[in-house]
């Protein structure tokens, strides 16, 4: 098993509202993330998932809990410390044409962390932005091009590519390819990939497609109105216990399935997350909702080894 490189201690998120009330967008979660792993956040919008990426990423703080990594509680830093802590961990967005300067060059957009940080000069920076360029096997004459002239997988390469130039130990995605044609999210998840098992990179990857990240991720972790549910390897997503992980799983739509295969909906709405029942969150939509779940919240506990869940069905 590698060794975590950084641990999510019990991170809770919490945004005040009108009326002042609360939105819990993050509840108590927890999460070690290992050397080297892919581990993907899932879950339907609303969930949670981005707040919890912010905090990883300490764009925002936590309202209570701690962020281990390298040692130290992320959280806590400020100043020049968080600054160079942004040299370890880096993120690819969701639009990279919102994330770029339209106004400049990819050699300059690709570098411009490498200036920030004293590492390279600037007449180095075309040569270094060709090196780039070429990881991410994108033509080395792109230094010169702008952002509007380029599609959006190719964007994307480049927002991938300003993410390595740092060599962060950890890059966050936060639904890196959602935007992308499905045949181009293909060529960047195999990027990605390629660029972990040459690299060693370690990927927090935020995405609503189950289906997807099962292809890639060796963890998921699934999310639901700020809570998690359940925990798992991603390639025992047929182990699957908690009822909204198997009810994810059967809303996959794959384009070699039978005709009348069944595709799953789920019954019943989201509640507000400004009125999160008591009890367990999912109880309106469970199938298997007995009293105890309607008055008490369920524990997140490991079942067995990496498998955690957080209901009373499968309470130990």
């Amino acid at each position: 098993m590698s060794e975590t490189i950084m641990r999510v201690e019990h991170v809770t998120k919490k945004f005040p509202v009108d009326g002042g009330r609360f939105l819990t967008a993050c509840d108590d979660i927890s999460l070690d993330i290992r050397r080297g792993e892919t581990v993907a956040i899932v879950g339907e919008s609303g969930c949670g998932k981005t707040t919890l990426l912010k905090s990883i990423m300490n764009m925002q703080l936590p309202t209570s809990g701690k962020i281990i990594f390298r040692g130290e509680d992320i959280t806590k830093l400020r100043g020049e410390s968080k600054r160079q802590n942004y040299r370890h961990i880096q993120m690819v967005f969701q639009d990279p044409t919102t994330a770029f300067d339209p106004k400049m060059k990819i050699k300059d957009i690709i570098c411009e962390p490498l200036l920030n940080f004293d590492l390279i000069s600037r007449s180095e920076v075309e040569s270094r932005a060709r090196e780039l360029l070429k990881q991410v096997e994108l033509p080395e004459d792109f230094v010169n091009r702008y952002p509007h002239n380029m599609s959006g997988g190719q964007r994307q390469r480049v927002a991938i590519a300003r993410a390595l130039s740092l060599e962060p130990e950890i890059i966050a995605c936060d639904e890196a390819t959602s935007a992308l044609d499905v045949s181009v999210q293909d060529t960047i998840i195999r990027l990605l990939v390629k660029l972990q098992r040459e690299k060693g990179i370690t990927y927090i990857f935020v995405c609503h497609d189950l289906a997807l990240v099962s292809m890639f991720a060796h963890r998921i972790a699934v999310m639901y109105l700020g809570n998690q549910m359940e925990t798992l390897d991603g390639d025992k997503l047929e182990n699957a216990k908690h009822p909204y992980t198997k009810a994810l799983l059967k809303a996959v739509f794959s384009t070699d399935q039978e005709k009348n295969q069944y595709i799953g909906i789920l019954p019943g709405d989201i509640p507000s997350p400004l009125d999160i029942p008591s009890g367990c969150p999912f109880q309106n939509r469970c199938e298997f909702c007995e009293e105890i779940c309607k008055s008490k919240k369920p524990e997140f506990k490991e079942i067995e080894t990496d498998h955690f869940v957080a209901c009373h069905k499968h309470d130990a």
